[in-house]
């Protein structure tokens, strides 16, 4: 696979011997505003067939909480703090995790980052966002959640993920940091590498983004021991992961090894998300 080009379904052939029992921190299921390739069920069947055995769910229209909890084993939700949710609501986020969020994403489709530069009229529901975040951070805190974020630039995640580290919040982790509209630089990455946050590797941003701007060249300047992945696959105009996630972790493997491939896959990622 190519970053920036999405691989043919006819040759995605097998995932290296390594790939078992991972997991994936980015899966988008129906129902959604957005096309997706099925429903929880269909997409949860889809990630274990080339592997992943834990699958957090995501959707920008709010919590998926409640559908993992009737996914079954294996599936893990959270919340995403859009307009739909009332933004920065810290009673939404503790119920979400009452009823076993693991993820507590700040906005994406509701974030000025996103409305400036990453337009969806699908999404045109979503009104803007304030950052007003003591509270919800301090339920992230409570609970022990993994804290994301969302469609935040760079500079705006290094403002949150510091007070975030002040309120006692330990899991941290940047979405997709290599899409263009986020704006990814180094003195960011210098500042989130000192706050011990971790990175997200993931299909769909290298499909978007041309090779040099895959997200498989953040191994070359920030600790690989910080990377962790998240597909953010399920899209329907893009390829499902028995197409996309083959040739990209064959991709990672070439990039730093198989032993760092296979740690960022499954003890790096799951320990991110799980206690």
């Amino acid at each position: 696979m190519t970053a920036g080009t999405a691989p043919d379904p006819g040759t995605a052939g097998p995932r290296p011997d390594w790939a078992q029992d991972m997991t994936d921190l980015h899966a988008h299921a129906a129902p959604s505003l957005l096309p997706r390739h099925g429903d929880d069920r269909a997409t949860i069947a889809a990630e274990r067939a080339v592997g992943f055995s834990i699958v957090v769910l995501k959707a920008h229209e709010g919590s998926t909480a409640e559908r993992a909890a009737a996914a079954g084993a294996g599936a893990f939700g959270g919340i995403v703090l859009n307009s739909p949710v009332g933004g920065a609501n810290p009673d939404a986020v503790e119920i979400a995790a009452r009823l076993g969020g693991r993820v507590v994403w700040m906005p994406t489709v509701s974030s000025r980052t996103h409305q400036a530069g990453a337009a969806s009229p699908e999404l045109a529901v979503h009104r803007g966002f304030e950052l007003r975040l003591v509270d919800v951070l301090d339920v992230v805190d409570a609970h022990d959640l993994l804290l994301a974020s969302g469609h935040l630039s760079a500079a705006e995640t290094v403002v949150l993920f510091r007070q975030a580290r002040r309120r006692g919040v330990q899991r941290l982790m940047v979405n997709h940091p290599m899409l263009a509209f986020l704006h990814w630089n180094p003195e960011s990455a210098d500042e989130l590498r000192g706050l011990g946050a971790h990175l997200e590797l993931g299909v769909l941003p290298d499909m978007l983004n041309d090779a040099d701007h895959s997200c498989l060249g953040l191994a070359a300047a920030y600790p690989a021991s910080l990377l962790v992945f998240g597909g953010d696959l399920g899209h329907a105009r893009h390829d499902p992961p028995a197409a996309a996630v083959p040739p990209w972790l064959h991709a990672l493997e070439r990039t730093v090894g198989p032993a760092r491939a296979a740690a960022i896959m499954t003890t790096q990622t799951r320990g991110l998300l799980q206690p």
